[in-house]
């Protein structure tokens, strides 16, 4: 398999604390990768990182093969990299359709003049984004809120909605930030089949922060623990479950037997 997400020795320091310290990971094409840990782990930032939101102190970040250390956010939609986020991000007095085609941006290849003309290649443009939409809309089933304005929705929903917005980019790399936070049990259930269709279906690589491991264990290939900005273990969601740093860093035991009770909490 072919690497499509590289970090390399990452280090992002906040004044005197250390939040990420030297990760070194990759992604291959067409996996589900996820990271775990603690609260204040990590995981977040290191998405930010890959999001550009932050610039690492040390280290390299390549997509692709490519460094995108001198990339700025608003790139990364145009290279292929989508992401969700915890605290929903969608415009709550437009509708679920509407939402869904701001993800489309990435796509449209018109310029003022002709969309002030509305042109005939624009009106071709805005059926591909439509149709692009739909397909999308059917995919997560939300054919009974395609008109429904955002603010008016339950949270389960909305959190389907912005994963509807980030696949509309058509990534190749999509980043999943908890997306399982505030669901129910069969809400996590459909998120756990989604993820595999899109994975297996749409052919898109997902890193996937959460804090399910009932999630993480059903959907992902590898996984990667954190604690305190640092790598404690990387392996499939088995050995990573069981792995004595692991179990220490969730239950601060190092008694082999309490991996169990690790599988149980996280």
């Amino acid at each position: 398999m072919t690497a499509l997400l590289e970090l390399e020795n990452v280090t992002l320091r906040f004044g005197g604390v250390t939040a990420v310290n030297k990760v070194s990971f990759s992604v291959e094409e067409g996996e589900v990768f996820a990271l775990v840990g603690p609260n204040g782990a990590g995981k977040s930032t290191v998405f930010n990182l890959v999001s550009r939101f932050y610039d690492p102190a040390e280290g390299d970040i390549r997509f692709a093969g490519e460094s995108i250390l001198k990339r700025q956010p608003h790139e990364m939609a145009g290279l292929g990299i989508a992401r969700t986020f915890q605290n929903i991000e969608l415009f709550d007095h437009a509708t679920v359709l509407q939402n869904l085609l701001v993800g489309r941006h990435r796509h449209r290849r018109g310029n003022l003049l002709t969309e002030t003309l509305f042109t005939p290649f624009v009106r071709r443009e805005e059926r591909r984004h439509r149709e692009a939409v739909e397909k999308v809309i059917d995919f997560l089933d939300l054919q009974p809120y395609r008109e429904k304005y955002i603010a008016g929705l339950p949270y389960g929903v909305r959190k389907v909605v912005e994963m509807g917005r980030a696949l509309a980019i058509e990534p190749r790399l999509l980043l999943l930030d908890e997306p399982a936070s505030g669901l129910s049990v069969e809400e996590t259930q459909d998120v756990a089949f989604w993820i595999e269709d899109i994975k297996t279906q749409m052919g898109i690589t997902v890193l996937m922060v959460e804090h399910d491991m009932h999630l993480v264990a059903s959907v992902s290939d590898r996984v990667l623990a954190l604690a305190d900005g640092k790598m404690l273990a990387l392996g499939t969601p088995k050995e990573v479950q069981t792995h004595p740093k692991v179990v220490e860093a969730y239950i601060g035991s190092t008694d082999p037997m309490a991996g169990a009770k690790v599988r149980a909490a996280v």
